[in-house]
């Protein structure tokens, strides 16, 4: 009984001290107060900034090797890797028929030199005999001086047609142009060849990889802007992280069909750089006029529409831009908006056009 007392009383005090307070709203928020916006400044200056493009490792020469005349290898002194010298002998074929053509030219040359022998030596006697008045016609004098010119004429020119097929012969013997390194070999001993085209399989292929060439297409939009004054930085995918570092050393002066110009940068051969590595170039480049920059987190971008927050008068506006070149730190943009203008740094697709800005 004495328990019961107990508990009705503690009940009675905790109802108590429950009536006496006012019930708890939990829908009611505390408003919380509006954080300070990050405010930037428009401003207008030349950018200076970098194009990342892609870059191809050439040989400073190459060569596909054809042959001048139709004919059969006979020897291969060299082979894929051979390292050569300009002037060293290569390869060499054989064309048995160059060889009867080469006799048929000499005979021909042979008799030539007979028949104006004989020509010049029947114009002298002629014109020996002549001396004597009325004892050789003057239209016979001629006639003779006339065939001594034309056969002397004729043995020049069989004399050229046999140099000529002798020269045919040297192209059975192919030199190297310069020196390089042979990296493809594509025939054998026996194999037949002929004088072919850019788009046929040449008999070898020489390349010079002493010194080569990085090969990188500018955009049309960019060609203006490229920065000669500066040094190219660029890395190899076959090597990340080792960076080289160069002039421009020539470039096309001209748009190809791709509407880009081909620039090329001299790179030193070393034995971990081989032709046909893909680089990553960054070609520095500079704006030929004053920009509109803004820090490169103001710009808002969307599938539909790439803009930037003003906050003039404390209010919010969105105003579309094109982004121009980019830099570390800002970017250049073209839209309605001037030099002083101020801007919301870090801006976010939430902030919409009247929202209040301070």
């Amino acid at each position: 009984m004495k328990s019961k007392l107990i508990i009705l009383g503690t009940l009675s005090c905790f109802l108590a001290a429950c009536g006496g307070n006012k019930p708890v709203d939990l829908t009611e928020t505390k408003s919380a107060s509006p954080k300070k916006a990050d405010i930037g400044i428009i401003t207008e200056k030349a950018l200076s900034s970098y194009a990342r493009l892609p870059g191809l490792l050439v040989p400073f020469n190459s060569v596909n090797l054809f042959p001048k005349a139709n004919g059969f290898v006979k020897q291969i002194f060299v082979d894929r890797g051979s390292v050569v010298k300009k002037g060293q002998l290569l390869l060499v074929l054989e064309a048995p028929e160059m060889e009867s053509q080469l006799q048929a030219a000499n005979s021909r040359y042979l008799q030539a030199q007979e028949t104006a022998t004989a020509s010049k030596e029947k114009y002298a006697r002629l014109k020996e005999a002549a001396a004597e008045p009325g004892s050789v016609s003057p239209l016979d004098l001629d006639n003779a001086s006339a065939k001594m010119r034309a056969d002397d004429a004729l043995t020049q020119a069989e004399k050229s047609n046999v140099q000529s097929v002798r020269t045919l012969q040297g192209y059975l013997r192919v030199y190297a142009p310069f020196d390089g390194t042979i990296t493809e070999r594509n025939v054998s001993p026996g194999a037949l060849v002929a004088p072919g085209k850019a788009t046929d399989q040449p008999m070898l292929v020489l390349q010079d990889a002493h010194k080569m060439r990085l090969e990188v297409a500018i955009p049309e939009d960019y060609v203006d802007n490229v920065d000669l004054t500066q040094n190219v930085v660029f890395t190899f995918n076959a090597m990340p992280g080792v960076e080289h570092s160069a002039r421009i050393s020539r470039s096309a002066n001209s748009l190809s069909s791709m509407r880009s110009e081909t620039i090329e940068i001299d790179v030193d051969s070393k034995n971990d750089l081989k032709p046909g590595m893909y680089a990553e170039v960054k070609i520095p480049m500079r704006s030929g006029a004053k920009s509109l920059l803004v820090p490169n987190n103001a710009i808002v971008r969307s599938t539909e529409r790439h803009y930037v927050v003003t906050a003039n008068n404390g209010k919010a506006k969105l105003v579309d831009v094109k982004e121009g070149m980019a830099g570390k730190d800002s970017t250049a943009v073209f839209g309605n908006l001037s030099p002083g203008d101020k801007i919301l740094n870090n801006a976010n697709d939430e902030v919409k056009d009247g929202d209040t800005v301070r």
